[in-house]
């Protein structure tokens, strides 16, 4: 077996309660594994890879830290891609991706993974290094709109 140190697995809803539970700055990685795709347009505030908050990420990542995002829906997948590499606190890494454990572990090892890979569907996923403060650019706001 493994030894883990200061690992810990938290079920709560994201989108309200994230940055009431850990210190900004503190977290090496952050995960998000198959999540709901919320299929209906309406539904798409509820998706939790959006601009506010890849900020809340942004806010808890160390600098350099990663975040990594994995699903089975294509249009889901291409939706992180476009609002992670939209937002000015992350950029994609594309480097040494075959030599990461963990993305080894997001297509492999999780019970959802598993399930994918039984059913015979692809797994979509991408990895993004949280920028230091000093090399991030804020966009206008009229960049937005």
């Amino acid at each position: 077996g493994h030894s883990y140190n200061n690992c810990a697995v938290l079920r709560s809803n994201t989108m309200k309660n994230l940055v009431n539970y850990m210190q900004p700055g503190s977290l090496d990685k952050i995960f998000i594994c198959f999540p709901d795709p919320h299929f209906k347009a309406k539904n798409h505030r509820r998706r939790i890879v959006s601009y506010d908050l890849l900020t809340e990420y942004a806010y808890l990542l160390k600098p350099d830290a990663l975040l990594y995002l994995i699903t089975d829906v294509k249009a889901l997948h291409e939706w992180h891609l476009e609002k992670a590499e939209s937002h000015e606190g992350f950029e994609r890494v594309s480097e040494g991706l075959d030599a990461d454990p963990c993305v080894k572990a997001m297509i492999n090892v999780t019970e959802e993974g598993k399930k994918v890979e039984r059913s015979g569907s692809d797994k979509y996923y991408a990895v993004y290094r949280r920028l230091p403060d000093e090399e991030i650019v804020v966009k206008a706001k009229s960049d937005y709109f």
